[in-house]
C-alpha cells in the first residue's frame, strides 16, 4: 500500500469512528474520556492524522458497539449478514440451522421471481 493509499484508509476509519460516534450521540470529549486519551488525540484519530493502537482500537470498537470490521472496512455485518441474526443461529440447534438454511432457500426462490 502506497504512503498515501494509507493515509486515505486512516482518513475512512476515522471518520467511521466520528461518525458512529455521533450516531451514539456521544461527544468526542465524552468519548476520549471514557478511553483516557486527550480530546486532541481522538480528535487526531477521527481525522486519520494518527492511528489507535491496537489497545486503543480494541477500546474503541467496545466503546462504540462495532465490530473491527466496520472500523476497518466499513462493514458492520459479517458477509453482509447482521449480527443479531449470526449471534441467534449460535444459540440454535443443528436442526434448527437446518431449518433456516432451507427457509433461507426458499426466500431465494422466491425473490428470483
Amino acid at each position: 500500500m502506497t504512503h498515501l493509499g494509507q493515509e486515505q484508509y486512516y482518513y475512512e476509519m476515522g471518520n467511521r469512528i466520528k461518525l458512529r460516534r455521533k450516531e451514539l450521540h456521544i461527544m468526542q470529549y465524552e468519548l476520549a474520556e471514557k478511553l483516557d486519551i486527550s480530546n486532541n488525540h481522538i480528535s487526531s484519530i477521527e481525522n486519520g492524522k494518527e492511528k489507535p493502537s491496537l489497545d486503543l482500537f480494541i477500546s474503541l470498537c467496545e466503546e462504540l458497539h462495532v465490530t473491527p470490521d466496520y472500523l476497518l472496512l466499513g462493514s458492520m455485518h459479517a458477509n453482509n449478514i447482521p449480527l443479531d441474526i449470526v449471534d441467534g443461529l449460535r444459540l440454535c440447534s443443528q436442526d434448527d440451522i437446518e431449518l433456516t438454511r432451507q427457509f433461507v432457500e426458499l426466500l431465494i426462490r422466491r425473490n428470483k421471481h
